[in-house]
């Protein structure tokens, strides 16, 4: 069975996008899914200047392997900084080969503690996959005051909003 990779898109410290990355982890895991999470709290320092333009180390080129190569399918979770994406996201596909990312399958899923879900970020980043050659699932979910709508336990406290987080899988798993 294929493998999805949730991203978990900063690198912000107990984040809410990793609690809804994991959220997304467990429904996955309740239809049977490989799903791993890939946390850019996991990603070196020193990104910016020491893994890009042929540099890497071997552990960046172990992360990227790990995540990235053999994987086809990806849910990209992205909070919304300054009405888009985090700088750390972008840095990260620039980071990696374009020719790793062609081909492939996103699902996005848009995290706002505003009313808007990060529909701009989304979008955005939209646009960057498909010059990247990948193929962006058409129901992109933003979820809004995400700040409101999770417990301390991290999970939702809205059988809606899980609802509709478990409609968008099912339908990227068909896609």
């Amino acid at each position: 069975m294929e493998e999805i990779v949730v991203i978990s898109s900063t690198n912000r410290p107990n984040s809410n996008t990793l609690m809804v990355s994991k959220i997304y982890q467990d429904i996955l895991k309740s239809k049977n899914v490989d799903v791993k999470i890939l946390d850019f709290c996991a990603l070196p320092e020193n990104i910016a200047f020491g893994e890009v333009y042929g540099k890497r180390s071997e552990a960046y080129t172990s992360l990227i392997d790990k995540y990235i190569v053999n994987s086809k399918k990806f849910i990209f979770v992205v909070p919304e900084y300054n009405g888009s994406y985090p700088g750390i996201l972008k840095l990260f596909l620039d980071s990696v080969n374009p020719k790793m990312w062609e081909d492939k399958d996103a699902c996005l899923v848009g995290v706002s503690a505003g009313r808007a879900g990060n529909l701009r970020g989304i979008d955005h980043l939209t646009s960057v996959l498909n010059y990247l050659k990948m193929h962006v699932y058409y129901n992109k979910l933003p979820i809004s005051t995400v700040d409101k709508i999770m417990n301390a336990e991290g999970k939702f406290i809205s059988e809606d909003v899980l609802k509709t987080c478990e409609l968008q899988i099912e339908g990227f798993l068909k896609y």
